[in-house]
């Protein structure tokens, strides 16, 4: 892709999954690569496995210190950020009536509270230099709902509008822009399907499978890149062709 080498780049949630993929992903086309992650292990794994990653700073997104100090450290080492993938996120598949208190936080602390702290240290940052990338971690349960998923689909919903928003208010310096996935094959899914379940939704799907983390990768490295200068303030869905007759396919066993 053009335009990437060289770039300095964030990547939330990068010790694993799409996350993971997406640093490995730029560091291929030349980038500078950080990543932010809260686990320990997933952190001391990906520095060993990505040894060209310029940082591993261990911080959850939902706490708005430790976003603070993983971006003082990186002015300390970049001084500033090219490009923001802002994709840390949790999911707890669980019926509606179930969900407690906790858990619909937990779940809205991360997937938006946390994207909006991280989004909003990069913006002020990209901002004053005059320029700058954020790709937001989006979802199709944002855009058509899935049962058993409520709180994971009110927290991508929201992704999608604060998208919008950035991206008005933050043209032309900044290009604020979106990925909605469908089924990926992540650790995060196989720990929530059975076997049943995945053979299910893949059969819903047009393309008859799960996407990889590697091609969700791609499509974030397209979109930072000068490939994609005028793409921006939308979430760009990629979902096999799950979504193209209006309705979601879900799993609702």
């Amino acid at each position: 892709m053009r335009g990437l080498k060289d770039k300095r780049v964030v990547v939330t949630g990068g010790a694993s999954g799409i996350g993971f993929a997406t640093a490995e992903r730029f560091l291929e086309e030349g980038s500078r690569v950080a990543v932010i992650d809260r686990d320990s292990d997933g952190c001391a794994r990906t520095g060993q496995e990505l040894p060209g990653l310029a940082a591993v700073i261990e911080a959850d997104v939902s706490q708005l210190d430790q976003v603070q100090r993983a971006f003082e450290q990186l002015d300390g080492m970049w001084g500033g950020l090219d490009v923001l993938i802002n994709n840390a996120g949790i999911s707890l598949r669980h019926p509606f009536l179930e969900i407690t208190p906790d858990e619909w936080r937990s779940v809205l602390d991360t997937n938006l509270t946390g994207l909006f702290y991280v989004a909003q240290q990069a913006a002020r940052r990209m901002v004053a230099a005059g320029s700058g990338v954020i790709v937001n971690m989006g979802s199709m349960n944002g855009e058509i709902a899935c049962p058993h998923y409520a709180d994971y689909n009110v927290s991508k919903a929201g992704v999608i509008e604060l998208t919008r928003t950035m991206a008005l208010e933050l043209a032309p310096a900044v290009r604020v822009l979106g990925v909605s996935p469908g089924a990926v094959l992540t650790p995060m899914q196989e720990a929530e399907y059975s076997a049943e379940m995945f053979a299910e939704l893949n059969s819903r799907i047009p393309l008859q499978r799960h996407a990889t983390p590697a091609e969700i990768a791609a499509l974030f490295v397209f979109l930072a890149s000068d490939e994609a200068p005028f793409i921006a303030g939308h979430s760009v869905i990629i979902d096999g062709g799950e979504s193209a007759g209006g309705l979601g396919s879900t799993v609702t066993s």
